[in-house]
This record gives structure tokens, sequence and C-alpha cells, in this order.
């Protein structure tokens, strides 16, 4: 899986709201700052994360973007499908909509297989968990393997 910049910044700047002291509005500037974001575009990616209902805005001084749930309520899946659709589409269709003939029939299900386990880390890990660092054991267990941090 090849995960965009879009995607990437998102979830950090979902992560950086979701440590917001009593969910106080933050200034896209300081998102931008604090994650090394190019401002224009992550106030595209907000106003998407908005669209998705999951932050909220207000302009003004006062103003700023906040998460629209508790950040336990928000899974990395919610951020990335917010900017990127699906997880997993095949030339965009879903996994299982993919139909092969010949020698690649089965191929369909080995990308079903694919979208399964990203969702069964995307959909586990909160920002409440990115933020405190407490990744779901499912996770850790992965993180810990060393074969997982080789590069292929």
């Amino acid at each position: 899986m090849r995960i965009t910049a879009k995607a990437d910044y998102a979830v950090r700047a979902a992560a950086e709201l979701a440590a917001s002291p009593d969910g106080q509005p933050v200034k896209g500037e300081h998102l931008s700052e604090a994650q090394d974001i190019p401002l224009q575009f992550l106030e595209h990616i907000l106003l998407e994360l908005k669209h998705a209902r999951l932050v909220r805005a207000r302009r003004g001084a006062r103003g700023g973007y906040w998460l629209a749930r508790p950040a336990e309520e928000i899974t990395v899946a919610d951020v990335i499908r917010a900017v990127e659709g699906p997880l997993a589409n095949i030339q965009d269709s879903a996994p299982e909509a993919t139909h092969y003939p010949g020698a690649a029939e089965h191929l369909r299900d080995v990308w079903v297989a694919v979208r399964a386990n990203l969702r069964e880390v995307l959909e586990q890990v909160t920002l409440a968990d990115l933020t405190s660092g407490e990744l779901p054991r499912r996770v850790r267990r992965l993180i810990a393997d060393p074969d997982a941090w080789e590069v292929r």
C-alpha cells in the first residue's frame, strides 16, 4: 500500500488536534508549523475532514480547528477514508467487485485479504492511541517483529 502525502498529512494534523489541551481550537498555521505541512495543502485537507464530520472549524481571532468527536472515537481509517476514499480499491473498484480470468482468477481473494489486513490495523488505532503512544496490543505485536522493519 502506498500512503499518499495527503493521507499522511491528514492523520498527522488530526493527531495534532487530538493533542490539543481541552479540545481548544487550533489555528491552521500552528498545525502547519507543528507538523511541517504546507499550509495551503493542509487547509484543503482540513476542509475534507470537516466535510467528513471529523473536524469542526470556527473563523476569527478565537477560531481554529478541533475534533468533532472525542479522539477515542476517531480511527486512523476514518481519517484516511475522509481524504482518500476506501482503504483498498483496485482501479477504482472494490476488491470484491474485481474479476480476473484464467491464472489470475484468485487474485481478487488476495486483494480482499489485503484490505482485511489494512482494516485490522487502521480501524483499531484511534487518534487517542497515537497521541498517548499506547497502541493496541495487536499493532504492538506487529511492530515488535524485526521483519516488519525490513525494507523489501
